[in-house]
């Protein structure tokens, strides 16, 4: 892998964690679309792969700093007692929303790893996640007026925490599957998204750290990592940038809501398994 391969796989890594169009997807089926020649068993890949997921991570630590700084503060006791009763309440959700996730995928790990290496696999699910995104905003038409992130219960949780279990497969969007979970559970498009990227950053981080032991066993070649931390921080800067859009984004268009998405993801998954089988 050269610089340049390195760089855009970080701009599509920070790009496509957040947009709900599956960056695991996208990095399966554009390597075989570009024909580069990335061996994602090499020495390099692992390392470069841990500090990319690491950028992105540290990009929704810092966009959500104050969330975070309420949610330490409310743990400790620090703030008043509203505050402490709502910070400690939220963690409490985003840590039930964790579990599924953890549990699912140490069960499935060696199942869920042999899709990755399936163009065919990922392009396919890349068109079932924009049916999915399409289907919940056609769903919600019904519903009554949608709720804020602050109304999120126990059980919106656990139902949420079910839905980010799809993206163990290779075009299931993580962040797309917990908004469905959300919107469905009758969060407006904010709140869904809020909550999404608040559940992100631990199951980034655990999955960055729990690849860091096979760093020790690996033979990395010289250059490696100096390559992998310039990707990391373009990796962030634009996973930062992506959180900001979105978040934006979904403030002010609660009408189309995920339906650019849908669409999208069933344009590129149709074209590229045309592409691959043809």
């Amino acid at each position: 892998m050269n610089t340049m391969h390195a760089i855009l796989i970080a701009i599509l890594q920070g790009a496509t964690e957040l947009f709900p169009v599956s960056s695991l997807g996208h990095a399966v089926v554009l390597p075989a679309l570009v024909n580069w020649a990335i061996d994602q068993r090499s020495p390099e890949f692992l390392p470069f792969l841990v500090l990319l997921h690491l950028g992105t991570a540290v990009a929704l630590l810092a966009y959500f700093w104050r969330d975070w700084l309420a949610l330490v503060l409310g743990v400790l006791g620090i703030s008043d007692a509203q505050r402490t009763r709502e910070s400690r309440r939220v963690l409490m959700l985003i840590i039930i929303a964790t579990i599924p996730a953890v549990i699912i995928g140490f069960v499935l790990e060696k199942f869920v790893r042999s899709l990755f290496g399936s163009p065919v696999v990922a392009a396919s699910f890349l068109i079932v996640n924009g049916v999915m995104l399409l289907a919940t905003e056609r769903l919600r038409t019904r519903a009554v007026d949608a709720r804020p992130m602050a109304t999120l219960g126990v059980v919106d949780a656990v139902v949420i925490g079910f839905w980010q279990c799809l993206a163990l497969i290779p075009g299931i969007s993580r962040s797309g599957a917990t908004i469905v979970g959300g919107l469905l559970r009758g969060v407006d498009h904010a709140g869904s998204a809020h909550f999404s990227f608040l559940i992100a950053t631990p199951i980034i981080l655990g999955a960055t750290v729990l690849e860091v032991p096979k760093l020790l066993h690996e033979s990395v070649p010289p250059g490696v990592f100096e390559t992998a931390a310039v990707a990391a921080v373009v990796a962030g800067i634009v996973a930062w940038l992506s959180t900001a859009f979105l978040m934006r984004y979904f403030r002010t268009h609660e009408q189309a809501g995920l339906n650019p998405f849908g669409i999208y993801c069933i344009a590129f998954g149709a074209v590229a398994l045309a592409v691959i089988l043809i």
